[in-house]
């Protein structure tokens, strides 16, 4: 009946946060006590809830039960879906109060905040530089290690970012999906192409007034 009442007579002595179910506040009671009686028996590592081990089991059987029905991907965890959906519907819930730009997920929100605060959480043990985001830090663990995981497949030439593959890749096949507005050129790359617009500002800026 409390589901439909919203009645959560249930409150946390830490927080006072209330809930509806004595299960949810024990649950919730172990985000203040660190409890994680949960353990994986694949690779130790422990959680809070059962729910979050059932999940987490999947990276190990690489089962995705949730199946997007626009395009066919399919997911591990519910949460991934619904995030995925937004691809398709457009729909960007998360706003950032200090510029007011929007996000699908809520992480690419918290990452966009640190544009604002200057916080770099992620440090290179190497050479001690830190990064907003931990993609970049291991973009950049690869000049220390060498390490180039994206292979073409039509030379076997190696690269250390997908991006730079992506760029490579166009030399085979003849693509040049940036186009100049001013003289119709196309080029492989954003960087390309902005070079290359300058060649119109400084034409510009040198015609007689």
């Amino acid at each position: 009946m409390r589901s439909y009442t919203g009645e959560r007579p249930l409150r946390c002595e830490e927080c006072s946060k209330q809930f509806s179910r004595l299960g949810n506040l024990k649950r919730h009671m172990r985000t203040h006590t660190g409890e994680r009686p949960y353990k994986c028996d694949k690779c130790s590592k422990q959680f809070s809830d059962q729910g979050s081990m059932k999940s987490h089991m999947r990276t190990h059987t690489e089962e995705k039960p949730f199946k997007c029905e626009d395009c066919g991907n399919q997911f591990s965890r519910m949460y991934h879906l619904k995030s995925h959906m937004r691809t398709h519907t457009g729909e960007k819930p998360y706003k950032c109060e200090e510029c007011r730009k929007q996000f699908n997920v809520l992480d690419g929100l918290k990452i966009h905040m640190r544009t604002h605060t200057g916080e770099k959480p992620y440090r290179c043990d190497e050479c001690s530089k830190q990064f907003s985001e931990m993609s970049s830090l291991k973009r950049h663990m690869r000049t220390h290690t060498g390490e180039k995981p994206y292979k073409c497949e039509e030379c076997g030439r190696q690269f250390s970012r997908l991006g730079n593959l992506k760029s490579h890749v166009m030399t085979h096949t003849g693509e040049k999906p940036y186009q100049c507005k001013e003289c119709s050129r196309s080029f492989r790359t954003s960087s390309h192409l902005r070079r290359h617009m300058r060649t119109h500002s400084e034409r510009s800026s040198q015609l007689p007034m």
